[in-house]
């Protein structure tokens, strides 16, 4: 069964971490560049300070890039999550958001430095927004692509 983007949405709105979190899979555009996620602030996401846990904060952004990618770039390219790191900007109460976005020049370079076989981080930078906007959290990815060496004879 191909994978789609509504059938990966629904997977991961029911997937156990993402429930027991409070975060929510809005959309994921058909050409797989784009992802809106979402997590209101719950008795069962909060931390001390009554503000979103900062580990749901990650959780919501985490999956999605690589995820994406190995979509947009078929089973041709190894696709791994290599590093991460988050700044935490502002306490997040209420609802935060994210809209993760794999743009055409992200994919122009990344075919470019992987087009003889060797391995490329590629690093791509996610914000995280409250309701009214402001910035929440900065979290940066990088990804480890590697085009597959496999030479297809059929």
């Amino acid at each position: 069964m191909k994978i789609t983007p509504q059938l990966l949405k629904f997977g991961l709105n029911i997937y156990g971490p993402y429930l027991g979190a409070g975060i929510r899979v809005k959309h994921i555009s058909k050409d797989w560049q784009k992802t809106h996620v979402s997590m209101k602030l719950r008795w069962f996401n909060k931390n001390i300070m009554k503000t979103h846990f900062g580990g749901s904060l990650y959780s919501m952004v985490d999956p999605h890039l690589m995820l994406m990618l190995m979509q947009v770039l078929g089973k041709d390219y190894q696709v791994w999550d290599k590093s991460a790191d988050i700044d935490f900007v502002k306490p997040g109460k209420g609802t935060v958001q994210s809209i993760l976005y794999i743009s055409d020049d992200d994919i122009a370079k990344i075919k470019f430095n992987t087009n003889e076989g060797k391995k490329y981080f590629h690093k791509f930078n996610v914000k995280i927004l409250d309701s009214q906007g402001d910035l929440v959290a900065n979290v940066g990815k990088i990804l480890y692509i590697k085009k597959n060496n496999l030479i297809d004879i059929h």
